[in-house]
């Protein structure tokens, strides 16, 4: 495979992962087993360093402070740093509503990520995403006080009551469970989010934030996942699903900050215990034919960066607006 060269008269656009692992898919599920961490980071990670070596691309990866924490992770989750990835703070225990978390106990969270990240990957994360793109101005004003430089949480989709909807009907929780996840993915104001960059303003405090950029104009999820799960029907309209978004944040002027999950690079084949997350009954020889296809559209029309990367080229622009932060 041809490495894309990079010409500079093209827009930017970055790329990240979230490296939620098995463990967090089957306890958010509800699902046995989880307490024991069970990884398929041996498997997803070397697939995917794989791939974007190929590409010649470094993206952002947000890892979870439990798994670094977990020695048999250690030597998938340096490769990633060795690669020349950026390292981001995915939280220590991967629960979706750190939202309801008080101040103290998300600058715990926060901070015992930081801990293990940085002995294991020798990076000091200077980007946040919360898991379930959970966040609040309260995890704001942490990260903000931790000298964090962005934050990537925010999800601009009218779709999110349907996905918890979705979500709530397949998972197995007990009523408490049920009511720590009534926020899960927010409501649809969530829609009316900013889909391009913007700073929050919190008094003194200022922060970057990087939106996950959703379909301009339609706000419907375009992350690989999703375009993994519209392959199982059609890999073809995938790609031109995807191929429409890439053409219309070009014609926005949205700089799309595009986002993996390794269950991109795994099927059930490799992972049975996740045979109920969408898209995983798709061989992995396809979802790995797409991820390449998937690269090659966007680095053939876009500059790809690190999220680090991209944040730091928005904050010098005078005109970026600027948002304060209110309650979900």
């Amino acid at each position: 495979m041809m490495k894309t060269k990079r010409q500079g008269n093209k827009p930017i656009a970055s790329l990240s992962l979230d490296l939620d692992n098995v463990w967090s898919f089957l306890k958010n599920q509800g699902a046995p087993g989880w307490e024991t961490f069970p990884s398929y980071l041996d498997i997803a990670v070397p697939r995917f360093l794989d791939i974007f070596q190929q590409w010649d691309l470094t993206i952002t990866v947000f890892i979870v402070g439990q798994d670094a924490a977990l020695e048999k992770n250690t030597k998938a989750l340096q490769a990633i740093a060795i690669a020349g990835h950026e390292i981001g703070n995915h939280s220590f225990y991967h629960d979706p509503w750190l939202h309801l978390y008080s101040e103290d106990e998300i600058e715990e969270e926060i901070a015992l990520a930081e801990k293990h990240i940085k002995r294991v990957t020798h990076q000091h994360p200077i980007g946040f995403r919360g898991p379930g793109y959970s966040f609040s101005p309260a995890v704001l004003k942490v990260l903000a006080r931790r000298g964090y430089e962005y934050d990537a949480s925010t999800f601009p989709t009218f779709l999110g009551p349907i996905a918890r909807a979705y979500y709530l009907m397949t998972c197995k929780l007990s009523k408490e469970e049920r009511k720590k996840r009534e926020a899960l993915f927010g409501g649809f104001k969530e829609g009316l989010q900013p889909l391009k960059p913007y700073q929050w303003n919190m008094g003194k405090d200022k922060l970057t934030e990087i939106p996950v950029t959703t379909m301009p104009i339609f706000k419907v999820p375009i992350h690989f996942s999703y375009i993994m799960y519209l392959s199982t029907f059609s890999s073809e309209v995938a790609l031109l699903y995807l191929r429409i978004a890439l053409w219309l944040c070009k014609l926005m002027r949205v700089q799309p900050s595009l986002l993996f999950h390794p269950t991109d690079f795994v099927s059930q084949e490799d992972v049975p215990e996740l045979s109920f997350f969408p898209g995983m009954s798709l061989p992995t020889y396809k979802k790995l034919a797409i991820v390449n296809k998937s690269l090659e559209l966007i680095s053939s029309q876009f500059n790809v960066l690190t999220v680090g990367q991209h944040a730091k080229f928005v904050a010098g622009d005078r005109q970026l607006p600027v948002l304060v932060p209110q309650k979900r």
